[in-house]
């Protein structure tokens, strides 16, 4: 295997950024019906091969899920917080069933003042795990976590499409899948039609500037050998259209933050050769045809590792890697759900509370 380093440790936050975010002006989505994006940004078919091709080499494969498993742990570290049990789990666009593995983890909160010592699959009581890629899906079905959680897969007909009752799960969970979505939208609406009232959904996407080292680096090679860029990398979605997109799909209480996890490679092409074994190469309608020609690459490694490049205490030079994950919570309105008090209810006044007066108050 080669021999790159992973800036994070398993079941902590090592090398977490929290970025904050601010709310933008409200935009406007089309919202079609399932399964029927009105606006086609990706191919469903490429990225399904992709995944299946991936999986067939279940070794490699598992060696490259670093990422995948790193963001499922960081997700269902969340489950903590929420002190109750759930009885029927949806995890949709599951891969190879990662957030089931991690549910299953002894001790899954040993840092804490008060730690969890039982897994959390012991607070689930079944878990879907739907996904469309039926060789990723299955990748691990006989590996012994199988056997410490009641888990059923279902192979998707189409990725963009939720086939289930409304108010059938307690609980939606879905890591590293949504990005590949192309209306985003409707597949949250259906999300939120499946939930019981007063339940939550807990996701994971990669999304803004996710491998901006990668990108800056092969747009400036390009630009010097070729006169122009391509479409290499696909589009990614901003972390200020994901509380409004929650919004407008009907879920309430959000919370929306980023963080960043650094992957350490030894040049770009090990980190591009992870990123074909991990099923997440560019799978975008307008994405260039044939491979990036090789004095392009060649112009890459060597901007990237100007521009990036650390040098070790062994006085070699890694090119670090950064993947942005937005995580997001939401709960579906129901009659328990805590409403907002009313506009003008509140008893105390804030430039009182806050110590202001004179000039200094709040909106000077």
């Amino acid at each position: 295997m080669r021999p790159i380093s992973v800036r994070i440790a398993l079941g902590r936050r090592a090398h977490l950024q929290k970025r904050g975010f601010s709310q933008s002006r409200a935009r406007t989505y089309a919202v079609q019906s399932p399964g029927a994006p009105s606006v086609e940004v990706f191919s469903n078919r490429t990225k399904w091969l992709q995944k299946e091709r991936a999986a067939t080499s279940t070794q490699q494969s598992r060696q490259v899920d670093y990422l995948r498993d790193e963001v499922a742990a960081r997700l269902c570290d969340r489950l903590l917080d929420i002190n109750r049990t759930f009885p029927k789990v949806l995890d949709f666009g599951a891969n190879a069933c990662n957030i089931a593995r991690i549910l299953t983890r002894p001790d899954p909160d040993p840092d804490s003042d008060k730690p969890h010592v039982d897994p959390i699959a012991k607070r689930i009581g079944h878990i879907t795990c739907a996904e469309a890629s039926p060789t990723l899906l299955y990748r691990d079905a006989e590996d012994s976590f199988n056997t410490e959680i009641d888990i059923k897969r279902d192979v998707l007909k189409n990725a963009e499409y939720v086939p289930y009752e409304s108010e059938t799960f307690d609980l939606v969970i879905s890591s590293l899948s949504l990005h590949w979505i192309n209306d985003l939208p409707s597949v949250l609406a259906q999300i939120n039609n499946c939930l019981k009232p007063d339940a939550p959904f807990i996701a994971a996407m990669s999304g803004g500037d996710s491998l901006f080292e990668l990108r800056g680096s092969l747009q400036l090679a390009e630009q010097e050998r070729l006169g122009g860029i391509g479409t290499h990398i696909s589009p990614l979605a901003d972390v200020r259209d994901v509380g409004n997109l929650l919004s407008r799909a009907g879920f309430k209480l959000l919370t929306v933050d980023v963080d960043d996890i650094v992957v350490d490679y030894p040049n770009i092409f090990a980190l591009m050769t992870d990123l074909q074994a991990m099923g997440e190469g560019n799978a975008a309608l307008r994405r260039e045809p044939g491979p990036i020609s090789r004095d392009a690459l060649l112009a890459t490694e060597a901007i990237y590792r100007e521009l990036y490049g650390e040098i070790q205490e062994d006085g070699n030079t890694v090119l670090p890697a950064t993947f942005r994950t937005i995580y997001m919570i939401g709960w579906k309105d129901g009659a328990e759900t805590p409403k907002p008090l009313d506009r003008g209810s509140g008893q105390v006044n804030l430039k009182d509370f806050l110590g202001g007066g004179g000039g200094g108050g709040v909106g000077s």
